[in-house]
């Protein structure tokens, strides 16, 4: 088959490689229709995830049609269409059980990225995500094998074009736990650190879910004004504006602070010279000028949600002033599978129109060609979409009015 795979910092290309098999009872191989580049595999690409190996196969955003299956499976069949979670979880150990899905401690061979782990197992096992999480081929590629098939795989009707539902995988739970952990309601406040796609799609959930007024950080001006043509939000462009925290602080009432904020950002963000420094000398794993800017956002009691990927230290934590403002914090992978029965009705019943986001329909050929373009920020790039086995990808005329994308 045919797969996107790893040769080196900012040098991947698409191999002919082995097809996968299945390995265990409860697994499935997967015929991909539509699988996406994400921010989090930008990390990758550019060196900065250890334990990414020469070969690996990306990818952790996919769908298809279920080819075969292991003898215990039972959730789904031979034709199904399915969404696959980024997160790999089996089903029925302490943390499934409570639908923490993401700190399933079954499935992940790997260390997990976690420091100070004592004795406690690692989180989750992600698809197509370093050695870390497991080292379980990702799904940019003709096909996967998916383990736990009986808890991940998520049937899609088949009325909604792969477009509609791919980003159920990963990117749209995302957002949407990571909006909900804000507590944000109708007629509340948020800030949204990062224009990306994640951010994006935050900034769609926040909207869905009545807020009045949001607020979104980032320095590349073509998806401020997206953002703010399409969903309504205040631009912040920080190359302009060097304390957007300040900015948004006085556009709120009293002076009070947003009542949620939400780092899309993570740990490699645009920091001071300092943290520059300290990241080259590996001093310190992440930058925290997104993180600190949060903390100086949001209102006192107010939550600091935190989707973006971050590993080991941080410069300046700013710990004080979140005592100080008795701020609640809540991070972490996603439980994707605790989200997508709500968000499928969402996605059906018009509420949010998540494929609104795509610029760049590719064929997995030019997975390369993609990378490169998504992490440059070349063509106005906001999210690429990948399918195998064409030459040429058309957007799907229904999605478009006027050249402009269907919300």
């Amino acid at each position: 088959m045919r797969a996107l795979t790893y040769h080196g910092a900012h040098d991947v290309k698409v191999d002919t490689v082995p097809d996968p098999t299945l390995q265990e009872s409860d697994d499935i191989i997967l015929r991909v229709t539509a699988t996406a580049i994400c921010g989090s595999d930008l990390h990758l690409y550019r060196g900065k995830i250890p334990s990414t190996e020469h070969g690996d196969i990306f990818g952790h955003e996919f769908m298809g049609i279920v080819e075969e299956v292991g003898s215990d499976v039972t959730a789904v069949s031979r034709g199904d269409r399915v969404v696959i979670p980024f997160v790999i979880a089996c089903g029925s150990c302490f943390f499934c059980n409570h639908d923490l899905f993401a700190a399933c401690e079954t499935t992940n061979t790997g260390r997990g990225a976690i420091l100070n782990k004592k004795a406690i197992p690692p989180g989750a096992a992600l698809f197509g995500f370093s050695h870390l999480y497991g080292g379980i081929p990702g799904g940019q590629a003709e096909y996967v094998r998916v383990p736990k098939a009986n808890t991940g795989p998520f049937k899609v009707p088949g009325t909604l074009a792969d477009e509609k539902v791919l980003f159920l995988s990963d990117i749209l739970p995302t957002a949407y736990q990571a909006v909900k952990n804000t507590e944000i309601g109708s007629g509340s406040s948020i800030a949204i650190y990062g224009a990306g796609p994640v951010g994006l799609l935050c900034a769609a959930v926040a909207r869905m879910l009545g807020a009045e007024r949001i607020f979104m950080v980032d320095h590349h001006p073509y998806r401020l004004a997206y953002a703010q043509q399409t969903y309504g939000v205040i631009p912040i462009n920080f190359d302009e504006d060097d304390d957007p925290a300040d900015t948004i602080i006085r556009q709120t009432p009293g002076m009070r602070g947003v009542d949620g904020v939400v780092d899309a950002v993570g740990f490699e963000a645009k920091g001071s010279t300092t943290e520059t420094i300290l990241a080259t000398l590996k001093l310190e794993g992440s930058s925290g000028k997104a993180l600190r800017q949060c903390i100086a956002a949001v209102r006192r009691g107010g939550v600091v949600s935190v989707p973006g990927v971050y590993a080991g230290f941080i410069h300046g934590f700013m710990f004080g002033d979140a005592f100080d403002k008795g701020l609640t914090f809540r991070m972490g992978q996603t439980h994707v599978q605790r989200y997508l029965p709500e968000l499928l009705e969402c996605i059906e019943g018009g509420k949010i129109s998540p494929e609104a986001i795509i610029t760049h329909r590719m064929s997995l050929e030019q997975a390369a060609e993609g990378y490169k373009i998504f992490d440059k920020k070349e063509e106005d790039c906001r999210k690429v979409i990948l399918t195998p086995g064409k030459g040429h990808i058309e957007a799907p005329a229904t999605d478009m009015i006027g050249g402009i994308p269907a919300l």
